[in-house]
């Protein structure tokens, strides 16, 4: 068994604020044994101006770069994040932070990933760039393609160290509707997935799209979450939660500031590899 932890956080737009608070949460995820941990979507700020969030963007430290190598003045999220990886000898999911884009008015909304020695290895930047109109209430819009980047590759990557984990995929939220992108990742053993899902979204589809993702690819599925009423007044869905390759909820948290913490069984995944081997009986 494989402790894995997903951390659920109500961000802020101050990113000081949000990093002490993600750093407590972390801290008591190692101190509860996990071996993994996620952090949600945006996790270093929400609800902040354009020009605000374009200000946080940060140029990219590099792959196997250590933390006392990141400039914490250029770059505070990043030495922030290789810096409590190191600290309690975890694999810690950067969640999303912005990073520089080629085009200069718009950033990267990016997952970094470090191992326990501090270093990082592997970056997503988002595809699917989220755009909703909420109709019913006629004042609920969003429209990311206008301030951000989207990505263009699909990343997945192999570990070592965590028990029966042998590889890793990654989305962000909206990607989440996109089976295609999942099927582009080949085979994995655990996705990881932070978000910011709206209330509305979330209530109707947060859920359903997790098992989904988690039954088609026959792995497990740690989602992590931005969970409740922002200081701006924006609701997101929570829902933070570990799901097995069966759909089944392992372990789940509504809405509030904490922590999922469920084991990734690597004997569970066998057996519903094996008694019903749907990745290998695929034909397109």
């Amino acid at each position: 068994m494989t402790k894995l932890a997903a951390l659920q956080m109500i961000s802020g737009p101050a990113v000081a604020d949000n990093l002490l608070a993600a750093e407590r949460l972390i801290a008591h995820a190692a101190a509860e044994g996990a071996r993994l941990v996620a952090l949600p979507e945006y996790f270093p700020l929400i609800g902040a101006t354009d020009a605000v969030r374009r200000a946080a963007r940060e140029p990219d430290a590099g792959a196997a770069c250590a933390a006392e190598a990141i400039d914490a003045a250029q770059a505070p999220i990043q030495h922030f994040l290789a810096t409590q990886a190191r600290r309690h000898g975890i694999w810690l999911v950067g969640g999303s932070l912005p990073l520089l884009a080629d085009e200069p008015h718009k950033l990267r909304n990016s997952c970094l990933i470090y191992d326990p020695a501090g270093r990082q290895r592997a970056r997503y930047d988002k595809i699917h760039l989220f755009g909703f109109q909420n109709f019913r209430n006629g004042t609920e819009s969003y429209d990311e393609s206008l301030t951000i980047e989207a990505g263009s590759r699909v990343v997945s990557f192999p570990v070592e160290g965590l028990g029966g984990i042998r590889r890793i995929g990654l989305a962000i939220c909206y990607d989440l509707r996109f089976p295609e992108l999942f099927r582009a990742l080949g085979e994995v053993d655990l996705l990881v997935v932070p978000a910011a899902f709206t209330e509305t979204t979330g209530r109707a589809h947060w859920e359903l799209l997790l098992r989904a993702r988690a039954v088609e690819n026959q792995c497990y599925v740690l989602a992590a979450a931005q969970g409740g009423e922002h200081p701006t007044g924006r609701l997101t869905y929570g829902n933070s939660m570990l799901v097995d390759p069966w759909g089944e909820i392992v372990a789940r948290l509504d809405k509030g500031v904490g922590m999922v913490l469920g084991d990734f069984d690597a004997q569970r995944l066998v057996e519903v590899r094996t008694s019903l081997p749907t990745l290998r009986h695929r034909r397109l």
